[in-house]
C-alpha cells in the first residue's frame, strides 16, 4: 500500500484525475499479477497405453513462465511468417518447411526437459532451433544462406544445429535411429541425460522406426519418442495413410500417451512425466502430440488442395496455441493486454531486424566449402577417394 500511496501522490500532481485513475489501475494490476500463480485444472484426459497412471491433470504456471512461453511462441510464429514472405520474394530458396500452428509442441517440450538433454527432429526444425538456444538472427541468416547463419549458411532450412540439438534432418524418419544412438551414448556415459527423438505422422509407418523401438526397448535406452501428428503427411491425411491412427500405441511393448499438442501446458507436463520415466531407468516412452500446421507441407504446397480453408480457420479460431495461452493469462490476471501488446511489438521488431541482417550479411566464400566437415583431432584416420589421400579438417 505504501508504494501505491507514493504513486497516488506523484501522479495527482502530474496528471488529470481520469488519466491518473487509469494509470493507477495499470499499476495496481501489475502489483497483483507479479505474485499470481495459475492452477491449470480443466483439460482433456491423457490417453494412456501400458501405463497405470499418467501426467497430473493440474499444473502450476507462474507469471514469468507464462510471459516466456508467450514470447517464444510469438517469436516462432512471426519468424515463420517472415520466412514465408522472404521465400515468396525469392530471397529464401530451396526447401522450406514452416512450423506455425505447432508452436506449443516445441515450447512445451523444452519446458519439460533441460538444455543438457538432447533433441533431434525432422526437417520442420526452425522452432526447435530457437528453443534449443539458437537466435532469430542465426536462423533467418541460415534460411538465406549467409555466413551469420547457425550452420554458417551451409545447411539451410532443413539442416540447423546447435549444442545438444542434432537437426534438422532431410530424410523422412532417418533421425529416429540417430536419436537412439544419442540415447545409447547417454546410457553408456551414465550422465542422467536423455534424448527426445521427434518425427511426424508421415514418418510413423517407416520400418526403421519400428526397428528403433525394438532396440531401444531391449536396451532400456533413455529416449522419448515423440510423434508430432499434424494430421497430414504432405497432402495425405492420417486416415488415408495409416491402418491405425493411434500412434501412441505403435510401440506395442513401449508405454505411450496421447497429448493435446495445441496446449503448451499439456505438452510440458507430459514431457516432464516422460522424462521422469526415462531417468528412472524404465527405458523408452512414446508420446503422440495432436497438433496442426497452418501452412502447407512445404512452400510448394498451398495447403488447400487436400483440406478446406474452413478447416484451417476452425482450428485457428478454436485451438490456436498462442491464443489459448493468451486467454488463460488474461482471464487469470497474470498479464495485461498492454503487456502482451508490448511483447508483440518487441517480437516484430526483433524479426524485422533479423530479416534485415539475413538479407545483408555476406554469403560464405568458396574457400569455406571444405571447412567444418571433420572434427578437429579425430581419433582415426579419414581417407579420401584414394588410400594415400588423407583428409583433415580445415575448421
Amino acid at each position: 500500500m505504501f508504494c501505491l500511496k507514493v504513486v497516488h501522490s506523484t501522479l495527482s500532481h502530474c496528471l488529470g484525475l481520469s488519466s491518473w485513475l487509469a494509470q493507477l489501475q495499470v499499476l495496481r494490476s501489475i502489483f497483483v499479477m507479479s505474485g499470481r500463480r495459475y492452477t491449470w485444472s480443466e483439460t482433456s484426459q491423457f490417453d494412456l497405453h501400458r501405463l497405470e497412471e499418467g501426467p497430473p491433470l493440474t499444473a502450476t504456471l507462474t507469471r514469468e513462465e507464462g510471459l516466456k512461453y508467450y514470447r517464444t511462441m510469438q517469436t516462432i510464429r512471426r519468424m515463420e511468417l517472415k520466412a514465408d514472405q522472404l521465400y515468396k520474394q525469392k530471397i529464401i530458396r530451396g526447401f522450406c518447411h514452416l512450423y506455425d500452428g505447432q508452436e506449443a509442441c516445441a515450447v512445451g517440450i523444452e519446458g519439460g526437459i533441460t538444455l543438457s538433454d538432447h533433441l533431434i527432429t525432422a526437417y520442420r526444425a526452425h522452432g526447435y532451433t530457437l528453443t534449443r538456444g539458437g537466435t532469430v538472427r542465426e536462423i533467418m541468416a541460415e534460411l538465406t544462406g549467409r555466413r551469420g547463419g547457425i550452420a554458417k549458411g551451409k545447411g539451410g532450412s532443413m539442416h540447423m544445429y546447435t549444442k545438444n540439438f542434432y537437426g534438422g534432418n532431410g530424410i523422412v524418419g532417418a533421425q529416429v535411429p540417430l536419436g537412439a544412438g544419442v540415447a545409447l551414448a547417454c546410457k553408456y556415459l551414465g550422465n542422467d541425460q536423455l534424448c527426445v527423438s521427434l518425427y511426424g505422422d508421415g514418418a510413423a509407418n517407416q520400418g526403421q522406426i519400428f526397428e528403433t523401438y525394438n532396440m531401444s526397448s531391449l536396451w532400456k535406452l533413455p529416449i522419448i519418442f515423440i510423434c508430432e501428428n499434424n494430421q497430414y503427411g504432405m497432402g495425405t491425411s492420417v486416415e488415408r495413410s495409416s491402418a491405425s491412427t493411434e500412434y501412441y500405441k505403435r510401440g506395442d511393448y513401449i508405454p505411450g500417451l496421447r497429448v493435446d499438442g495445441m496446449d503448451v501446458l499439456c505438452v510440458r507436463e507430459a514431457t516432464k512425466f516422460a522424462a521422469d520415466h526415462c531417468r528412472s531407468g524404465k527405458g523408452p516412452i512414446l508420446m503422440e502430440l495432436q497438433t496442426y500446421r497452418y501452412h502447407g507441407h512445404s512452400m510448394s504446397d498451398p495447403g488447400v488442395s487436400y483440406r478446406t480453408r474452413e478447416e484451417i480457420q476452425e482450428v485457428r479460431s478454436k485451438s490456436d496455441p498462442i491464443s489459448m495461452l493468451k486467454d488463460r493469462m488474461l482471464s487469470n490476471n497474470m498479464a495485461s493486454i498492454e503487456e502482451l501488446k508490448e511483447i508483440d511489438i518487441a517480437v516484430r521488431k526483433e524479426i524485422e531486424d533479423a530479416a534485415q541482417f539475413a538479407t545483408t550479411d555476406p554469403e560464405p566464400p568458396l574457400d569455406d566449402l571444405c571447412s567444418h566437415i571433420f572434427a578437429n583431432d579425430q581419433p582415426f584416420e579419414v581417407r579420401g577417394a584414394t588410400p594415400w589421400t588423407k583428409l583433415t579438417s580445415t575448421s
